[in-house]
């Protein structure tokens, strides 16, 4: 696999800006063979110009295929654009018959040629109530069973392109296995209490865990006196979230970690006489719960700790080519201290390669939806 490269830039003027990454395409392009895939990832700044963008894009380098999304923020190498005029183009020269492109009107099936996808990256608008039972269904479409994305996250039009512009949906591209990857998930979550087994629930509403109620669980983790007002526990429980572990997942992590198959929701409202708490997904007895708050700190040592393991084992595979980090909307360098600060310790962390992503509005990894994580995958060399 030849290496990838990379441009970007934040000219609110998104021919200026398009312009800006052409020419640092085109000087790269004279060391590398013709590309044939292509990242496109905008901030919503560029939402109503994104038609435009793709055709030129096109005009430009009519044999590239084009995915990307728009998001409220984008990066590349050390640079994030966030909430800020931003383009972001990653191109890649690959095998022809390494990856399919897949979209609403063209989804992922079987191919006549012998196409066999063993893993998918994907975008998709959040909005649609079945995009869980979607994530399953394309992932099972897949040999490794393994996807990797995230959702838009623009504020004004949520758009993802597959050779077109989007809306709604799921669309991405799907690569055989002469393009092998590393990838991982980074929580951005820490427990503040024990994991605790669900063992009554109806629909959205948790009733009970370990056979208590669970507002008396979550007081008891959050160190809380049960004659706290009415207001004082509305402010607690805005800051505090649930990581929930299906029954058919493996809970094992390290003690005061959570796994990277925990996924962290909301708790969207209580019941003080009832002791219910109202979460943001649908739940059932049997499911592990421990309750969570975001910590910049654990974030930080648990990026650090993925970007280097993927590192190592990208080097024993005979190197990055390229990287996609995808992170959550409520990440990025304001959450970590400072502008730039998280593709910062992801790029250091990698080395100079390629690295281009977004912050998503829900990051997408194996069939699941997180919230607040990153997704790290590395493009490794052809084996």
């Amino acid at each position: 696999m030849s290496a990838f490269i990379q441009a970007h830039a934040g000219n609110a003027e998104w021919q200026l800006a398009l312009g800006d990454c052409w020419a640092q395409i085109r000087f790269q392009l004279k060391d590398a063979p013709a590309p044939n895939l292509g990242w496109c990832y905008l901030t919503d700044h560029h939402t109503k110009a994104a038609g435009n963008i793709l055709e030129a894009l096109r005009d430009h380098m009519p044999g590239v295929h084009w995915v990307g999304t728009v998001g409220v923020g984008v990066a590349a190498e050390a640079v994030e654009y966030f909430d800020a005029p931003g383009m972001v183009l990653m191109l890649a020269h690959l095998p022809p018959d390494s990856f399919r492109l897949f979209s609403g009107p063209t989804p992922l099936e079987p191919a006549a040629d012998g196409f066999e996808a063993f893993t998918a990256l994907v975008h998709a608008d959040g909005a649609g109530a079945d995009l869980p039972d979607q994530l399953k269904a394309l992932a099972g479409k897949t040999t490794t069973g393994y996807l990797f994305g995230g959702l838009s996250s623009a504020r004004n039009q949520p758009l993802c392109f597959a050779d077109d512009v989007l809306l709604g949906g799921v669309s991405g591209v799907a690569f055989g296995p002469q393009v092998p990857i590393l990838s991982r998930v980074t929580q951005g979550c820490q427990p503040i209490g024990p994991q605790r087994t669900i063992t009554r629930a109806e629909g959205n509403y948790l009733v009970s865990l370990d056979n208590a109620r669970a507002l008396d669980c979550v007081l008891e983790d959050l160190g809380l006196d049960g004659e706290i007002s009415d207001p004082d526990l509305r402010h607690e429980l805005a800051h505090t979230l649930a990581g929930l572990v299906a029954t058919s997942e493996d809970v094992s992590a390290k003690p005061g970690h959570f796994g990277t198959n925990t996924q962290v929701r909301h708790l969207l409202g209580v019941g003080r006489q009832s002791g219910v708490l109202v979460v943001a997904e649908r739940i059932a007895a049997g499911m592990q719960l421990a309750f969570c708050r975001r910590n910049a700190e654990a974030a930080r040592h648990d990026l650090l700790r993925i970007t280097a393991e993927v590192r190592a084992q990208a080097e024993a595979a005979g190197g990055i080519r390229g990287a996609l980090y995808i992170s959550c909307s409520g990440r990025g360098g304001p959450h970590f201290g400072h502008p730039n600060a998280e593709f910062q310790m992801v790029r250091k962390a990698l080395g100079e390669v390629p690295l281009a992503g977004f912050f998503a509005g829900g990051e997408i990894a194996r069939h699941h939806l997180y919230g607040y994580t990153g997704v790290l995958t590395v493009f490794t060399a052809a084996t």
